[in-house]
């Protein structure tokens, strides 16, 4: 597949089986994400990894624990891959997906931002080509904002200058891939 293909075929999926994905697919996803361009060429960027369910369904219960809904008064998502936006119902931000990869970079970096998340673009693309499916979730810096987030950081040697950016969630997608939205194509120009 071409990358443009790739691109074109990605979704933000938030229904996913139980089914966990191969270890050897999360270490090429990660890969990908570390091979990311960082400011500078710093490659400041940490990916911590979880392959294992039941943790991933804690860290995503923490990553909802502080959403507050009241700031996308009028949001709406999609009705064939609610979120949390479109339904207050769900407990998690992981909507269930059986492996996670969260992305760390430094807190006083002026680009450190930018780095996750072009980290993750490139995970949510490796992901694609593999057919896992993906969804880039944010809320990374209040989800470990609490003792129990502190000690899995601690626990996982994630040092204490780094905050997590965001996060790539992974899984087999539950359900019919979704239709492609009408790319609104005002939205470039190129000037002569």
């Amino acid at each position: 597949m071409e990358l443009l293909e790739i691109i074109k075929k990605r979704r933000s999926i938030r229904k996913y089986t139980d089914e966990q994905i191969p270890k050897e697919y999360l270490q090429k996803i990660i890969e990908a994400g570390l091979c990311a361009p960082n400011a500078g060429g710093r490659q400041g960027t940490v990916i911590i990894g979880i392959h294992n369910k039941e943790l991933t369904e804690i860290v995503g219960k923490l990553n909802l624990a502080r959403f507050d809904r009241g700031r996308l008064e009028g949001s709406y998502v999609s009705k064939e891959q609610p979120s949390i936006i479109d339904n207050p119902n769900i407990k998690s931000g992981f909507y269930g997906a059986p492996s996670v990869c969260i992305v760390f970079a430094q807190k006083n970096f002026l680009y450190s931002i930018p780095d996750a998340f072009c980290a993750a673009e490139n995970m949510v693309l490796q992901a694609t080509e593999l057919g896992i499916s993906s969804c880039i979730i944010a809320r990374g810096e209040e989800t470990f904002d609490n003792d129990y987030g502190a000690k899995l950081l601690q626990d996982w040697g994630v040092p204490e200058n780094y905050i997590a950016r965001c996060f790539v969630i992974l899984g087999y997608i539950d359900g019919e891939q979704p239709h492609a939205k009408p790319i609104n194509t005002n939205r470039s120009k190129i000037i002569e």
